[in-house]
């Protein structure tokens, strides 16, 4: 009875460690993202318009040499430069509020809003 008690107990042990491990990884996996793109026309978009505060990772796909995407608001100022392309990422706390892109050569005809709650 007794190696009994101690199988089962090993086993419940090893469970628990194995699920409490699993937790950690699949939060690591849940991080919020977000996606912007600038060009390669005369447009600029973010793929979400409102989302809730917290640690976002930022992937920016900059498809025109003659844009940027430059995202301001709340302790925020990132900007992808305007004669380079390609893929950027940023890791950017956003805190409750309204945060600006623009491409800053066109800002009267590019530019949008991201809301946080």
């Amino acid at each position: 009875m007794r190696l009994i008690t101690i199988g089962l107990t090993t086993i419940f042990a090893t469970l628990a460690l194995a699920s409490s491990a699993f937790a950690a990884v699949s939060t690591n996996r849940n991080t919020n993202t977000l996606a912007g793109t600038v060009g390669p026309g005369f447009t600029i978009t973010m793929n979400k318009k409102t989302v809730k505060a917290g640690t976002y990772a930022i992937t920016i796909r900059d498809l025109a040499s003659i844009h940027d995407f430059h995202l301001t608001g709340l302790g925020v100022n990132k900007a992808t430069s305007v004669t380079g392309t390609g893929t950027t990422k940023w890791s950017v706390k956003l805190k409750k509020g309204t945060y600006h892109f623009v491409c800053d050569p066109h800002r009267t005809i590019m530019h949008g809003v991201l809301n946080v709650t």
